[in-house]
């Protein structure tokens, strides 16, 4: 959905038309990132008692890495252009900046770590006074002008209640699986009320917009398991094992694939050519993966040990006296 969101805009943008795909990207508005961020935090009890240090390099480190590492790549491809309106000296500034104003489509790389951090300060904290903060910030509609802060304020409830609701959620996907029919009924229904809510401007309301993150969330746990009890999942479940691979490089092949079939096929349909586009998003970064590794490329998609963070060093024990 993220693909598709990114994808389809650049389409409706460089053609200057709407196309059916936006239709679906409205649709998946209110609940696209909200449920990015849950899933993110559900397995999140697994480690969060981890050290310090180790927990720093799996939830801090490891995705500094990879924000650093991309962010470089995407402004090698987008300097010239930058250059060209602003000189090379505003491109310098420019990515510096990239390092306190989150890049691009790279914001929620940037943002998850800051998520990590704060849900481990507050380990010791009730939720029954974060979750209420939290919810309070999604719901004023925070806007400074920092993603950061910004996205922050609107996203964090997601993630934290992936983490202190995951029984639930998980409850939820084992009551799925037991009734596929109900649910199946219940996840149309909910399709039709989703679109009723978007297309008459509702939707982003206060209270509503956080409501509709969280149903968005359930039909999204529905739909997987759905997928999977019908054997429909492998490629889902490949893609989802391998996520930040799409996250990190989407951006070439999408930008690719748009510019190339507005040049050579001006007259296709804009929500076919969206469609394409979001396809190699998804599809050219996983061939990419499977090509780089093991071989000196492989450090594009996997964290090479000398960006982890050692263990820290034990001590020998004292000798009896």
């Amino acid at each position: 959905m993220v693909v598709m969101m990114h994808s389809t805009l650049g389409v409706q943008e460089a053609t200057g038309e709407p196309s059916w795909m936006g239709a679906l990207v409205a649709f998946a508005k209110p609940f696209r990132m909200p449920d990015f961020f849950l899933i993110s935090g559900l397995f999140l009890t697994r480690v969060i008692d981890r050290p310090w240090r180790r927990y720093l390099d799996t939830k801090v480190v490891h995705f500094a890495y990879f924000y650093a590492l991309w962010v470089t790549i995407q402004f090698a491809f987008k300097a010239p252009g930058f250059a060209a309106e602003d000189g090379w000296a505003g491109v310098a500034q420019a990515y510096a900046l990239s390092y306190v104003q989150p890049f691009g489509t790279l914001w929620f790389i940037y943002l998850l770590p800051i998520f990590f951090v704060v849900s481990k300060l507050t380990r010791g904290i009730s939720p029954l006074i974060v979750w209420p903060l939290a919810a309070a910030l999604q719901i004023a509609d925070v806007q400074t002008g920092s993603i950061v802060i910004d996205e922050f304020c609107a996203r964090f409830v997601y993630f934290y209640s992936g983490y202190v609701f995951a029984d639930f959620f998980f409850r939820f996907a084992d009551t799925v699986q037991r009734h596929p029919r109900e649910a199946t009924a219940l996840l149309v229904a909910w399709a039709v009320f989703e679109a009723v809510v978007v297309f008459s401007g509702v939707s982003a309301l206060p209270v509503v917009g956080l409501a509709l993150g969280f149903l968005g969330a359930l039909a999204v746990i529905t739909s997987g398991v759905l997928l999977w009890r019908y054997g429909l999942a492998d490629f889902v479940r490949y893609s989802g094992e391998h996520s930040i691979v799409i996250y990190l490089a989407f951006f070439l092949p999408m930008a690719a694939t748009r510019i190339l079939l507005v040049k050579v096929a001006p007259g296709l349909d804009t929500g076919l050519i969206a469609l394409i586009v979001t396809a190699m998003g998804v599809v050219v970064p996983l061939i990419l993966h499977r090509l780089v590794r093991n071989t000196a490329l492989s450090f594009l998609f996997e964290r090479p040990d000398w960006a982890k963070l050692k263990p820290a060093p034990v001590s020998p024990p004292a000798k009896a006296s």
